[in-house]
């Protein structure tokens, strides 16, 4: 950068010395070659990303619960002189570190893969070309264009427009500031309304608030199956109290030492803590999340796919998502003494193409298709205001032939009632409107005049999106998975209709019409959308009433979005979602981003969303189940036999195994159901009760058998080993039962699922093989035999039960 004025005061100077400053020209940007001296300089558009060490990180997963219980495991076995289950217990430790460590890495890296793939864009003039660039990538002097919905990429000065921004992410004012030229904008703040040019005058650190805007949301909200999750853990810790405080009771009545109880019993206390779970969770939204990232579906939160499950309503704007976003001229009708020539020049005038507007697009190609520009007098524009929700116009000053003009075009009424037109001609034009409107067009309304006199009109010119062919089925297909589609539209009621019949969806209705409903007292919980397969007429802002309405009535939301002021509702659904032509505003209110248009990729997101919620109820019909069979088990054994018939360091063992073996849950292959997912999961808790007591029995039963006939009662280590062999085995087979909801056998389950169960079951083998303290090893036929009744139970008698209790509990989740 020049140092024409030092930077320090570029903000106070003038646009004409900013531009010499910046050694820059308005009209063409910046070249290749200057960006690229300009990025040595000052470096990229970011602000260094504060990190934490690698070494702190991984020295924090030794705090916390499980961490603290197996440390103080550490310190009993070392002042009880119990050094081998010291050194082991100390190694399963680290291992829980460096597995939680590594796993929270990776689902980091998928989180910075996403960050890299949605970022804020600019649109910039280099070399005389209008082009978008990723925000980090703009320099000191680069000229940019922003518009409603934009994110302010860096502090920049205004050179041309008005605009009015929205400064509260920075100041935290609620108030919108308007800016003129030759203000400066702040890195950071949203553009509200209005649109210009402006030129970068400083980037990343050196911004005024030295900040920049992440698109990806790093908060990790509470998921709902978390709160489920921590209420059932609860119980169990009740549940396991309750069996230790009886087996307590008996040892102390009995004499039995403190030093053989006291590690074991913290050792089943911690049993009933998830020690992977928050791994589990991490690494099914993670590998979620990369999944529907090669399906074109960018999440920017990561709880957005568990949302997803439970989504029973999903509202989508038709533009771009029902049609294919690209409007056509149909019909010029002039009126008058106006030609078509005169219709399209005045339309093209009143639009803009570096807005990208898919209006201003179409009006653009047909006057160039016809030629209207073919021999007419240079213009020069002046001013442009960009369409509003609120005037529902675009409007143009442009000067030719020495004489200023004011065109526009936008919704006939407006347009008409501009031009001074009684209410009886509007009518009338709009009877005429109303006649295409029944065949799906669109109308607009096009005047020109004097730039202070009352425009005339010269006559109205009919668009047509048509849907896109994929629509009707995508429909189709959300309604088979349980999902209602409510189409959202600005269109007049009629063009609302025809397109929406088109797709399949029936009962359109004016917005206007729920409003009034819902203003009457006593339907604010009435589900007064139920019928209605869409509105028309909709502004953005009627967007939020919709969901507020939804929710009120019960329904978890999705909601597809693309402005600025579709923000609050995107923000305010379970499911916001913003479509590939999204402002920036709209993404970072959205939790998840499309980049294509059309629903594919939704009925993609709800899928995975499903197939995770899968996964994770496996995980706590497992957890729930597991739990039982080892407290349970411990405790009545000890209460049958006065022997504890497990020890701590085997306890250890296989409460580390097995936790870490169900992280491999996370890649299983589950089959999404084909309704919404509920977090009322009575039921399944009710079926893991259920299959938590038979497993009990069932290891009873092998311990008495082996008590009375394998000479268990006499020693304790092959006690040790088959109480471990029985409890191993029964965790890998129960794995297998309860990952699917009908018989085991119907889906296989991934190749990390069973690489996992077969290395816990090898590894737990192996090393009863290998005489570890407290390890002795057991006759190959005895082992083989453990492994076939624990075969048999859980694949053959316990998934019957689980079978018929789904049945009769959750008929639904096997229907």
């Amino acid at each position: 950068m020049p140092a024409t004025i030092k930077t320090s005061d570029i903000t106070s100077a003038s646009v004409p010395a900013t531009l010499a400053a910046l050694d820059v020209n308005p009209e063409t940007g910046l070249t290749h070659a200057e960006v690229d001296t300009r990025r040595k300089a000052h470096g990229y558009n970011e602000v260094a990303e504060h990190k934490d060490h690698p070494i702190l990180m991984f020295i924090g997963k030794f705090w916390g619960v499980s961490a603290w219980m197996l440390e103080l495991i550490m310190v009993l076995s070392a002042l009880l002189g119990k050094y081998s289950d010291l050194a082991v217990v100390s190694a399963l430790l680290i291992v829980n570190a460096v597995l939680s460590f590594m796993q929270e890495r990776r689902a980091a890296g998928v989180v910075a893969t996403l960050r890299r793939r949605l970022q804020v864009s600019a649109r910039v003039l280099r070399e005389s070309v209008w082009q978008v660039v990723p925000a980090r990538e703009l320099v000191p002097g680069d000229i940019i264009r922003v518009r409603p919905g934009d994110i302010i990429p860096a502090d920049v000065k205004l050179l041309t427009g008005a605009l009015s921004i929205d400064q509260s992410a920075l100041t935290g004012e609620s108030q919108d500031t308007d800016k003129a030229a030759g203000r400066v904008l702040a890195s950071g703040s949203v553009v509200r309304r209005g649109e210009g040019n402006g030129v970068v005058i400083l980037t990343g650190a050196k911004t005024y608030f030295g900040r920049t805007t992440q698109l990806v949301q790093e908060a990790r909200p509470k998921l709902h199956i978390e709160a489920v999750v921590a209420k059932v853990v609860r119980w169990l810790f009740v549940i396991v109290g309750a069996l230790l405080g009886v087996v307590i009771v008996l040892s102390l009545i009995r004499h039995t030492a403190l030093r053989e109880m006291i590690p074991l019993m913290l050792v089943l206390l911690m049993s009933a803590v998830p020690v992977a779970l928050p791994v589990m969770f991490t690494v099914s939204m993670a590998v979620g999340a990369k999944e529907l990232a090669k399906r074109g579906v960018l999440v920017t939160r990561l709880s957005a796919t568990e949302d997803a499950a439970t989504m029973d309503v999903l509202c989508v704007d038709k533009t771009g998502t029902i049609t294919m976003n690209q409007l056509v001229v149909t019909s010029v009708i002039p009126l008058e003494h106006a030609t078509e020539s005169d219709v399209l020049f005045a339309a093209a005038l009143a639009s803009q193409e570096s807005n990208q507007d898919p209006i201003d697009l179409a009006f653009l190609a047909a006057a160039k298709e016809r030629q209207v520009f073919n021999g007419a007098a240079a213009v020069t524009p002046i001013s442009f205001a960009p369409f509003d929700a609120t005037n529902r116009r675009t409007e143009a000053v442009v000067e030719q032939n020495g004489q200023r003009l004011r065109v526009m075009k936008g919704a006939v009424r407006t347009v008409a009632e501009a031009c001074g037109l009684q209410s009886d001609e509007i009518d009338a034009l709009e009877a005429r409107a109303g006649e295409s409107a029944l065949k799906g067009y669109r109308t607009l309304a096009v005047a020109r005049g004097s730039e202070a006199g009352t425009p005339a009109l010269l006559g109205l010119v009919t668009l047509f999106d048509p849907p896109r062919p994929d629509a009707r089925q995508l429909i189709a297909e959300l309604h088979g998975l349980g999902v209602s589609v409510k189409m959202l539209t600005g269109d007049a009621l009629a063009i609302a209709s025809e397109i929406a019949h088109g797709v399949g969806l029936t009962n359109i209705q004016r917005v206007s019409d729920l409003k009034a409903a819902s203003a009457q007292a006593g339907n604010e919980t009435i589900d007064l959308l139920a019928g209605a397969g869409g509105f028309a007429e909709v502004y953005p802002e009627d967007k939020y009433i919709v969901v507020q309405h939804l929710q009120a009535a019960g329904h978890v939301t999705g909601m597809t979005g693309d402005g600025v002021n579709d923000a609050p509702a995107l923000r305010q659904a379970e499911v916001g979602i913003a479509v590939s032509t999204a402002t920036d505003v709209a993404k970072g209110a959205a939790s998840v981003v499309l980049t294509e248009p059309g629903l594919t990729n939704i009925v993609a997101l709800i899928e995975q969303g499903r197939t995770i919620y899968q996964r994770i109820l496996t995980w706590i019909i497992n957890k729930i189940s597991r739990t039982i069979l080892k407290a349970a088990f411990v405790a009545i054994a000890f209460v049958v036999t006065g022997k504890f018939v497990v020890s701590a360091f085997a306890m250890l063992l296989l409460v580390f195994m097995t936790d870490f073996a169900k992280i491999a849950l996370a890649t299983d292959h589950v089959r999404p159901s084909n309704q919404p997912e509920t977090w009322n999961i009575g039921g399944f808790i009710a079926v893991s009760v259920v299959l938590g007591v038979a497993m009990v029995a069932e290891a009873l039963l092998l311990l008495w058998i082996g008590w009375s006939h394998f000479g268990l009662a006499t020693n304790d280590n092959a006690l040790y080993t088959f109480s471990f062999l029985t409890l191993l085995y029964m965790a890998v087979f129960s794995i297998v039962s309860a990952r699917e909801r009908r018989w085991f056998w119907t889906t296989m389950p991934s190749k990390t699922l069973v690489l996992a169960i077969v290395a816990v079951a090898f590894t737990g083998t192996v090393l009863t093989s290998v005489g570890l303290p407290g390890l002795m090893p057991l006759p190959w036929w005895q082992t083989l035999a453990i492994f076939a009744y624990a075969m048999v139970s859980c694949l053959v008698v316990n998934d019957a039960v689980k079978v018929a209790m789904i049945k009769w509990r959750v008929p639904a989740a096997v229907a």
